[in-house]
């Protein structure tokens, strides 16, 4: 399954399928936002606020246009040999 399949989810998921850490790489995803790669809800939660995330239409032009086109080159071992 593909990232942008994955449709919007928060941001411990998001950090989770990517491999980050949430403190360590949180600004990552503010630089995303920033350059409207990905889209950002603000959602609350009791007490608390969570984030939830989206690929813009931007990021998915971007996806399509360059790493589509290095896993065309490079595909991935599925492990079916």
């Amino acid at each position: 399954m593909k990232l942008y399949e994955y449709g919007e989810m928060n941001q411990s998921r998001l950090m989770s399928i990517c491999g980050l850490n949430n403190v360590k790489h949180k600004e990552i995803l503010d630089s995303m936002v920033n350059k409207q790669m990905i889209e950002r809800k603000e959602e609350p939660w009791g007490n608390k606020t969570i984030y939830k995330y989206k690929i813009s239409e931007k990021g998915k032009t971007l996806l399509e246009e360059v790493l589509q086109r290095y896993e065309d080159l490079f595909p991935r071992d599925n492990g079916d040999e």
